[in-house]
């Protein structure tokens, strides 16, 4: 006896020839082609749907992929839009060391006078500094460059 499935797409008319027409007409990416594709395919208003291996094969994909559409299809309440479409991404995946109180801070440091012993800043010995000043990540010497840089400051 085989396995319930798990994730059943149910697909109203509307969606139908949405997704038709995305498949037919138009230029469209390539990605949200074959996930449109595998709604289609596993639609189950028309009747019992293939297997997944089985639509894996007629779309030319692998079977994961067939299971991750449907997934985000039922996750998505039924949604084929929010299934085929891209996931919006929330915030960057790794908060920005350098913002504009940081960004300030180097220039800042940069336009005092140059430690003793040293004629004038270099990009390591602000580098070096930056690590010693409270409140400022340490950053690295292209960083600081590139600091300056946007903020139209020029070693000299």
């Amino acid at each position: 006896m085989s396995r319930p499935k798990e994730h059943v797409v149910t697909l109203t008319a509307a969606d139908r020839r949405k997704l038709t027409r995305l498949v037919t007409s138009g230029t469209h990416p390539a990605r949200m082609i074959t996930r449109a594709r595998i709604l289609l395919a596993l639609d189950e208003t028309a009747g019992p749907a293939p297997d997944r291996w089985v639509v894996a094969q007629q779309v030319g994909v692998c079977e994961g992929t067939v299971y991750g559409v449907a997934k985000r299809f039922t996750g998505s309440g039924g949604d084929a839009q929010a299934a085929i479409g891209r996931k919006k991404r929330a915030e960057p995946p790794v908060p920005a060391k350098v913002t504009g109180d940081v960004e300030a801070r180097v220039i800042a440091l940069a336009c005092t006078n140059p430690p003793p012993g040293y004629d004038r800043w270099s990009l390591r010995l602000l580098e070096k500094h930056v690590v010693l000043t409270d409140g400022i990540p340490p950053l690295d010497h292209s960083t600081i460059g590139r600091v300056l840089k946007k903020g139209g400051f020029v070693l000299t």
